[in-house]
């Protein structure tokens, strides 16, 4: 018969089976992971031709990858740490922790080891304002929003979601040295895209978060308030997408994108703030697409205003 344990991640027939290569991958989040890889990029790239700074291309992908495995760090101890959380969600009870495939010690030691690797190869080869903000965007994820925010106030996401908008800004600091208004401006992109992207999921996975005890907007204030709210982040974000091209960093082709995928948005989120069917599905899976697309749009406007 097959002997189950709590004290190590799984046993089958009597022998120990441990967590996998594919296993320590998963807790790194590598879907949000992607996300930070390609914000990073467009922070790279977007600094380089336009500021006539130049940085050698090796240095450029490790910087890349030193952001990637900060990004994964923090997503292991954000994994490590909602692991009693992980268990109850519908969402999360796959996660590697909860299945019991890697014991919680060894995920908080695989996620600190990656958050130190990552910051010093980033402080090293690259330079150390980018390390010290690579190091401050792994706390505030790890600690500020998952031990506080996350737990504590509905404010969570909207608050918390400066973390994932700091990898474009880290990009441009990597290619500069500096931070630069541009990347300041990416970064507000992606902190108001936040709110109606995780706000629509929390709709549809709304007894997920109550079970999990997680203050999240839909819970504390009712689907009608959210509803609100997003609409109102969406009014937000849809204007301020149109800073770049407003400020001279985009150009036409730009202005051609957000304008089409910003009507698209915009009517997603009025459709949702109206109660449609399936709305809030409608919009959180656009959502991604959009901000996959808009930041897309930029890096290609440039390839055009630079080689046309």
């Amino acid at each position: 018969m097959p002997v189950i344990t709590a004290n190590r991640n799984e046993i089958v027939q009597g022998e120990e089976v441990f967590g996998s290569p594919l296993d320590y991958f998963k807790l790194m989040k590598p879907r949000v992971m992607s996300l930070v890889v390609f914000t990073a990029f467009v922070g790279y790239y977007t600094a380089i031709p336009v500021q006539g700074y130049s940085i050698n291309p090796a240095l450029a992908y490790i910087g890349i990858f030193a952001i990637a495995l900060g990004a994964g760090a923090s997503g292991v101890l954000n994994q490590w740490y909602d692991r009693d959380i992980d268990e109850v969600m519908v969402r999360t009870k796959g996660r590697p922790i909860p299945l019991g495939k890697i014991l919680p010690s060894e995920a908080f030691s695989f996620g600190i080891i990656s958050s130190i690797i990552s910051i010093m190869i980033l402080g090293l080869a690259v330079n150390w304002l980018a390390a010290s903000l690579l190091a401050f965007t792994i706390f505030f994820y790890a600690v500020v929003y998952t031990v506080w925010l996350k737990r504590h106030t509905v404010q969570n996401i909207v608050i918390g979601g400066a973390a994932g908008a700091f990898p474009p800004v880290i990009g441009q600091v990597c290619a500069t040295g500096n931070v630069s208004l541009e990347s300041v401006i990416l970064f507000m992109i992606i902190f108001l895209w936040t709110p109606p992207h995780f706000w629509a999921l929390a709709i549809i996975k709304k007894d997920d978060y109550e079970a999990a005890k997680i203050p999240m907007l839909p819970i504390v204030a009712g689907d009608k308030v959210t509803r609100k709210n997003i609409l109102i982040y969406s009014c937000l974000l849809i204007p301020f997408s149109y800073m770049p091209w407003a400020l001279n960093y985009a150009g036409t082709f730009y202005f051609i994108t957000i304008s089409l995928l910003g009507f698209e948005f915009l009517r997603r989120a009025i459709l949702l703030y109206r109660k449609k069917e399936g709305s809030e599905k409608s919009l959180f899976l656009y959502s991604i697409f959009y901000l996959s697309f808009i930041f897309a749009g930029i890096c290609l406007d440039k390839f055009i205003l630079n080689n046309f």
